[in-house]
């Protein structure tokens, strides 16, 4: 007999099935047993009348791993509005050990060292597990958009010769006898490959070695990146990044609105056109001197107050980044040199996406480098392929755990992320 999931008894009403899942619960009556059987699509409820079964179910420990064949039967008070009768029941492994906190109650009470520490077994706790559900609805919605606009999706190294990448620490490693380091990111490496197919992305890890110690900070978390060729400025890729959220957002309510619902939240309006404001006018919103050099957490949250407040949108656009604040790559704005064709998105009143518009000839590359004082050497391989003729270009990156967890209200980015690296954890 075929195993079928949980979510599909409804259609088997009246009929003799087979589920396989976890002990999620037991619930010992005097006259009948309960045994609350989870699996990947949900839970089903099993009533357990005969003795010997009943026997079987109570020697049985939550997590342990069953096999149960019954009949189908319809009960509005049942999960879905259905239960599994006369069964019979079959551990296919030996009895489990259960985990220091209870996964049946609705949300864990364990702190949430206690939950990493245990990750394994705290990610199948429904609230849990309905934040990666969210994360990867939003990637394929991410993928989906892309694909159809003709971005490539492309796979870059994550282990690269330079730690001088946008200035930022690197974890260093030993590369047969050779120094090298983890990526902080694939910018290079995606805007050389828009010579190659124009438009790309790529999902994939980035290691930032910052001593953050923050609710919104990883040491490796998922990137989400994008380079395209043949834009005018910056607001060319503003408008693909609009987009871009616009089909994650529809994809994860769409893909996993089971998930939502579980965590009680909607998924927010993508604005047509997310409202924009320049860094020095952002300044003036969030009440900050006019000389700060770039936004502070409560300036952001300012921010997002305002853009809620005045234009009903989670989302916004700060422009016009000082030049100084920005990397070398960086393209500055024409008319304000001082500040750059770069821009921040804000979800929520916290910083989610970096992008803007990238220098593209060899000489401005030169130039750029020497007014900071960094030698072309470490650069070389990447500054020389501007030599070869490179489209007027930009691109972004949007950090995935910070987006569900702004997304699903998580008070800390590694509630949503299955097994975070940070500066404390390197286990499980």
């Amino acid at each position: 007999m075929q195993r079928i999931l949980s979510s599909q008894l409804p259609t088997h009403v009246g009929t003799t099935v087979r589920l396989a899942g976890w002990v999620h619960r037991r619930r010992l009556l005097k006259s009948v047993a309960f045994l609350i059987l989870r699996d990947a699509a949900g839970l089903a409820q099993v009533v357990v009348a005969a003795p010997a079964v009943r026997a079987q179910v109570e020697a049985l420990t939550e997590e342990t791993v069953v096999e149960v064949v019954g009949t189908v039967v319809a009960n509005p008070t049942a999960p879905a509005g259905v239960e599994v009768v006369d069964p019979t029941v079959r551990p296919l492994g030996p009895p489990a050990v259960p985990p220091p906190f209870d996964l049946y109650r609705p949300a864990l009470t364990a702190s949430l060292p206690t939950q990493l520490d245990h990750a394994p077994t705290a990610l199948r706790h429904p609230r849990r597990s309905a934040a990666l559900r969210i994360s990867a609805a939003a990637v394929s919605g991410f993928r989906a958009t892309l694909d159809a606009r003709r971005f490539v999706e492309v796979h870059t190294p994550k282990v690269v010769a330079s730690s001088t990448e946008s200035g930022a620490n690197v974890f260093a490693l030993d590369w047969f006898g050779r120094p090298a380091y983890l990526a902080q990111s694939p910018q290079f490496y995606k805007q050389l490959m828009v010579g190659v197919f124009e438009r790309v992305y790529e999902v994939g890890p980035v290691f930032r070695a910052e001593p953050h110690d923050t609710v919104r900070h990883l040491a490796q978390y998922t990137s989400l990146d994008v380079e395209l060729g043949f834009v005018a400025d910056h607001r060319d890729v503003m408008a693909v990044l609009r987009d871009t959220l616009a089909g994650m957002v529809a994809a994860v309510a769409d893909r996993a609105a089971a998930a939502l619902d579980t965590l009680g939240v909607t998924a927010p309006p993508v604005p047509d056109e997310i409202p924009a404001v320049h860094f020095t006018d952002a300044l003036k919103i969030a009440g900050a001197p006019t000389d700060e050099p770039d936004l502070a957490p409560a300036h952001e949250r300012a921010l997002g107050e305002w853009a809620r407040a005045e234009h009903g949108s989670d989302f916004l656009f700060v422009t016009g980044y000082p030049m100084a604040k920005r990397p070398f790559y960086t393209h500055p704005d024409p008319a304000r040199p001082a500040y750059s064709n770069g821009f921040d998105l804000l979800f929520r009143g916290m910083e989610l996406v970096t992008g803007g518009q990238r220098l593209h000839r060899h000489a401005d590359y030169l130039a750029a480098l020497a007014a900071r004082g960094e030698a072309v050497e470490p650069y070389a391989g990447y500054v020389d392929a501007f030599r070869h003729g490179m489209p007027p270009h930009g691109g972004f990156a949007i950090g995935l755990e910070r987006f569900v967890a702004r997304l699903t209200g998580a008070a800390n980015v590694r509630e949503v992320t299955a097994f975070p690296r940070d500066l404390h954890r390197l286990t499980p």
